[in-house]
C-alpha cells in the first residue's frame, strides 16, 4: 500500500530556487535535511523536494490544486510569471494552467469548478 509520495525537481541555483519556491508555495520549507535540498509537505503525505542540480528536460508538470487560480495569479506576477493561460474543457471538472519555473521545470495549478466537490476532496484529504 502506498501511503506517501515525493516529487523532486532540480534548480541550478539553489538559493534563488529556495526563495522562488517559498514565494510560490507561500511557506518556508518543512524540512532542510542538508545543503542544497529543501522539502515542503504540500498536503499530508505529499512532499515537493527542491534540490540543487541540473533540471530534467521535458518532465512534469507537477500539478497543484488550489481554491482560486485568480488569487494565485497575483502572486505569480511577483515571481515574474505573466500571461498564464487558464484552460477548461466541458468534460473536465477543473480549470488549469501550466508554466515553467526559471529553471524550466513545469508547474501546473488547477481549481475545481464544482466547489461542493472541492470541499469534499479537501475533507477527504484532511480526514485521512
Amino acid at each position: 500500500m502506498i501511503f506517501e509520495m515525493t516529487v523532486q525537481i532540480r534548480v541550478s541555483d539553489f538559493e534563488k530556487g529556495l526563495q522562488w519556491y517559498q514565494l510560490l508555495l507561500d511557506k518556508e520549507p518543512d524540512f532542510i535535511p542538508h545543503e542544497g535540498f529543501a522539502e515542503w509537505e504540500l498536503v499530508p503525505g505529499s512532499w515537493l523536494q527542491v534540490g540543487e542540480g541540473t533540471p530534467a528536460e521535458s518532465s512534469g508538470p507537477i500539478r497543484l490544486g488550489v481554491k482560486d487560480l485568480e488569487t494565485c495569479r497575483a502572486k505569480w506576477k511577483q515571481l515574474g510569471i505573466e500571461g498564464v493561460e487558464i484552460h477548461s474543457r466541458e468534460e473536465v471538472p477543473v480549470k488549469w494552467c501550466t508554466f515553467a519555473d526559471p529553471w524550466g521545470n513545469l508547474i501546473g495549478f488547477f481549481e475545481y469548478l464544482d466547489k461542493t466537490e472541492e470541499k469534499k476532496r479537501i475533507k477527504e484529504i484532511i480526514d485521512k
